[in-house]
Order: C-alpha cells, then structure tokens, then sequence
C-alpha cells in the first residue's frame, strides 16, 4: 500500500492541474453531452431516481477525482496498472468510461500534464465497499466524503441488480441488459412486437 498522504495530496495537484488545463473545458462539456451513449443497465440504473440533469455533474466531479486518484497511484507505484486499477462503485466506473472516450482531449492532456490515466477494463474488480484503499486515498485529497447516492457498496450494487434485473425481464430485456426478446418489425404496434 501506498502512504495515503502522498497518493491525497498528488491525486488533488492532478485534479487542480487537469481543471487548469487548456481542454478541460472542452472534457467537461464533452462528457456532459456523452448522455446518448451512457444508456447502461447495471450503472447508472443503480441510482434510485436517476435524472441525467441532476446527476451528470455530481458523477462527473466523482469520477474526475477517481481519474486523477488513479493516476496517482500509477505514477508512485512505478507504473503498476494493478495497484492503480481501484475499487470504484459501478455509476461512479460508468462516467469514468464516459470521460475516457473523450480520446483526443484526454490523450493532449496525458501528453501536456506527463501523466497516464490508467484504466484496464480487464483489471476491474466490482467488489467496492466502503472504508476500502480508494477511500483512504479520496480523503488524504481532502475531498468531502464520496457521495453515498453514487458510491454505492457491492452488497448493494448486487441488491439493486436484483431488483433492475427482475424489472428488465418484464420488459422482455435479458439479465443485465445483455439480450432482450423485442422484435422490431415494422407492422408490429409502434414498431416493436
């Protein structure tokens, strides 16, 4: 493990530094407006009364701190993608997604800043839960307590899935999103029989 002090206070200079740059303007606006893509079902879903308004900035904010955390944690370890690849709860790990696929901007802002934004999708672990390393890190930064609405604990992330899952199926829609039964014959009914 890291010392917590010096991944908090490297993770804040990273997150002053990517606000400061030139294309963060253009990142922020960019994965705001991302919203036609972000159709998931096991993150966002997970939100009780999810509204794109309401959450896309707070999830925005999160997963910028998450970036800049990570990138850290890369940088001190000698560039260990294991150790950088934290625990994040699935709504918080879907904006990450969405920031990353903002390409051009994040690769002029690796290449200004002299960072890497480390994210190995096959790294990922969903077993956050809370008091784990990500938090010690995110309060050595001396950010407020992560948001409970987004940070969501496994047990729960599991519950909710249940519950979405449960609802999926009485749409015709597979678990987790992965199938559905909906035929989009144009003579069906509004074009889905």
């Amino acid at each position: 493990m890291l010392d917590p002090a010096l991944v908090g206070e490297r993770a804040a200079t990273i997150l002053r530094a990517m606000q400061a740059h030139p294309g963060y303007k253009r990142l922020h606006s960019s994965s705001m407006r991302y919203s036609s893509c972000w159709a998931t079902f096991t993150g966002y879903p997970l939100i009780s009364r999810w509204s794109l308004d309401r959450d896309a900035g707070p999830l925005l904010a999160e997963a910028l701190r998450v970036l800049a955390l990570k990138a850290a944690v890369y940088e001190l370890s000698g560039g260990d993608e294991v150790a950088a690849e934290l625990l994040v709860s699935a709504p918080v790990d879907e904006m990450v997604h969405a920031v990353l696929a903002q390409f051009t901007v994040m690769t002029r802002m690796q290449r200004d800043l002299e960072l890497v934004f480390p994210h190995a999708t096959e790294l990922e672990r969903f077993t956050y839960t809370r008091g784990c390393l990500t938090d010690v890190y995110y309060a050595a930064a001396g950010w407020n307590e992560q948001p409970p609405r987004y940070w969501l604990g496994c047990r729960e992330v599991n519950r909710r899935l249940t519950a979405l899952n449960a609802r999926y199926h009485d749409a015709g829609i597979g678990p987790d999103g992965r199938s559905h039964n909906l035929d989009f014959d144009e003579h069906s009914p509004a074009g889905v029989g």
